[in-house]
């Protein structure tokens, strides 16, 4: 079953619920598919991949965790509030995300295998990072990781 298909259960689901946010976010995520969608017909593609769909999804949850931040600096706590409620609709779409542990791990995994031994080698080890850990960890989290790991 596509996420589009998934999408469309759950704005059916959130408005017999009458779950205001819910159904705002799914619909919002719906649109974002639709417009991807037609941009892939154009290149000659009649559907998204899984990857493509779960780069939306991890898109539609970078915007919020952006938004949250920006609208607590400007002391507007009840618009970081809703986009927090969104972005906690998004993540059940998502995979399980890394914990600090789990990252730490995978990076050290990482660095070994790149052989990096300074700062200057974090492009190196960025690279290989944002593949294996796309969708598990936020991008944010995994730069500050090895950041961390390749500065000690």
């Amino acid at each position: 079953m596509s996420l589009k298909d998934v999408i469309s259960d759950e704005i059916k689901a959130a408005m017999k619920a009458k779950d205001k946010v819910r159904l705002e976010t799914v619909r919002s995520i719906k649109k974002v598919i639709l417009e991807r969608e037609v941009t892939a017909r154009a290149d000659g593609k009649d559907n998204l991949t899984p990857e493509e769909e779960m780069e939306i999804l991890t898109q539609q949850a970078k915007q919020r965790r952006d938004s949250i931040e920006q609208y607590r600096k400007a002391g507007r706590d009840e618009l970081a509030e809703q986009e927090a409620q969104e972005l906690a609709v998004i993540e059940t779409f998502l995979p399980a995300q890394l914990t600090d542990d789990e990252l730490d791990a995978a990076i050290d995994e990482i660095v070994t295998q790149v052989g990096a031994t300074s700062p200057k080698d974090m492009g190196k080890v960025m690279g290989v990072a944002m593949k294996q850990l796309k969708g598990k960890a936020d991008g944010k989290k995994v730069q500050e990781a090895v950041k961390k790991k390749l500065s000690s």
